[in-house]
């Protein structure tokens, strides 16, 4: 049986590569009843940072062939062999769909988006709000910098793109297994085990995916926001190993277990993949999107001594050397 398959749909509606449950309407009041009782340090008491990237960082290539500015949650600009990837940009004050009300960013973003260097693909794993900054995309699409980027989404969500100003003509959208090659790096979508939409109306009317880049020297994994499934496996065996693999460890509970791994889960995938390279944890430190405290997802995974773990300090351009661990302590400091 193979996992890694095109996407399947029932009507609108995009199919999980494996039976998964998405909690609706019915979860609340078990969100709500635990909110109340939650005493947890959500969201720090004092601002981090301040952090601040150097562009002039930018000037000169990566002397290693990879390198990594991680900008909080998983917004990430990845440098691999020449090619500039910019992923989930979400440089919005807040996580929602208005910018009055939501999960507020906890710093602000570490590089204006009038200061970004050339950008040669915008890659997007889904539609939520943590992930595409719509006022975000407004303003990378009038920009120099992205004039002549590749914008590179799973299936469905161009359309929305288009609506924030991103010309149909440097749009590729993509089905799980699809590939594009921009400047000599080939960029897959594969599937997550999660879902989309911008709001209850319209869950699952946009595909979701992770992602393989693959250069001639090196080979990035970026899981975007996915449960545990056993595709991870089928992927590192085609894809890997992988130079860096990128896992969300945040926003987890066990009543969402289905579609966000969280920081044990992430443990298991990165296993599950092959256990090869570095792991870099994603989707935590910038907004409060759970019920656990800011810094618990980094606190756990930092406790598995065996892993090599690499873990930037936002906003800081930093080259990935291999099988080099990287183990910044920013978040203890805040």
């Amino acid at each position: 049986m193979t996992f890694l398959a095109r996407a399947q749909r029932i009507g609108k509606r995009y199919q999980n590569p494996v039976p998964t449950m998405i909690g609706g309407l019915s979860m609340l009041p078990k969100v709500f009843y635990q909110y109340l009782r939650n005493q947890e340090e959500r969201v720090p008491r004092q601002t981090p940072g301040p952090f601040r990237t150097d562009p002039r960082i930018f000037e000169q290539p990566p002397s290693s062939g990879l390198r990594i500015s991680w900008f909080g949650h998983s917004s990430t600009l990845v440098e691999i062999d020449g090619v500039r990837v910019l992923i989930d940009p979400v440089w919005d004050e807040r996580a929602a769909p208005v910018q009055w009300a939501g999960p507020r960013r906890f710093f602000p973003p570490t590089l204006p988006l009038a200061e970004l260097p050339r950008i040669d693909v915008v890659l997007i794993s889904h539609d939520h709000y943590d992930h595409l900054g719509a006022g975000t995309v407004r303003l990378l699409a009038k920009q120099d910098a992205t004039a002549h980027a590749w914008w590179v989404t799973p299936l469905g969500v161009g359309a929305f793109l288009q609506s924030l100003g991103v010309p149909a003509a440097r749009l590729q959208e993509l089905d799980w297994t699809g590939s594009v090659s921009i400047r000599g790096l080939k960029i897959t979508a594969l599937p997550s085990r999660h879902f989309s939409g911008r709001s209850l109306w319209n869950r699952f009317h946009t595909l979701w995916a992770s992602f393989v880049l693959e250069g001639p020297s090196h080979r990035v994994f970026y899981g975007a926001d996915s449960g545990e499934w056993p595709g991870f496996a089928e992927i590192g065996q085609q894809f890997g190993p992988f130079d860096l693999t990128m896992l969300e460890i945040g926003a987890f509970h066990p009543l969402w277990s289905d579609i966000h791994m969280g920081p044990e889960g992430a443990v298991r995938s990165f296993q599950g993949l092959g256990g090869g390279g570095l792991l870099m944890p994603i989707h935590w430190g910038l907004f409060d999107l759970a019920l656990h405290g800011w810094r618990q997802p980094i606190d756990r995974i930092s406790s598995h001594g065996a892993l090599k773990l690499w873990s930037p300090t936002p906003g800081e351009p930093t080259e990935v050397q291999a099988g080099v661990e990287l183990r910044s302590t920013w978040w203890r400091q805040s």
